[in-house]
């Protein structure tokens, strides 16, 4: 199977999460967001506008998933958006959902030297 290791920037260019999942979190955390962007679920919970329907995409999500997205209020997102992490399971069942492939960890092979190596004297 095909893979892409998980970088830092990697949420910069998927997206996949934004347009995914619903972004419920304690009604609270919605206190410093703009109130255009934040709807209420239940007396106690609430969810970013536009996730909360058959085919969710964040408001707040500008660009085209897979490649290359921002978020309009990164440095106010929700812990449930904190939480996702490039590469974990949430972020892969996302990712695939959109056909994209999965991000994962790969442990550098270093090519030995010592193979096949003829001595001089």
């Amino acid at each position: 199977m095909l893979s892409q290791i998980p970088t830092q920037d990697a949420c910069l260019s998927c997206g996949a999460c934004c347009a995914f999942f619903r972004v419920s979190f304690y009604w609270a955390e919605g206190e410093i967001m703009p109130n255009d962007v934040v709807e209420e679920l239940t007396p106690v919970y609430a969810c970013m506008k536009g996730t909360n329907q058959k085919n969710p995409r964040c408001v707040m999500l500008s660009g085209e998933i897979g490649q290359q997205v921002s978020c309009s209020m990164y440095e106010q997102r929700s812990s449930s958006c904190k939480e996702v992490q490039a590469g974990d399971a949430q972020c892969n069942k996302a990712r695939s959902a959109h056909g994209l492939i999965p991000l994962i960890e790969i442990e550098p092979v270093l090519p030995s030297n010592d193979e096949d190596f003829d001595q001089v004297c």
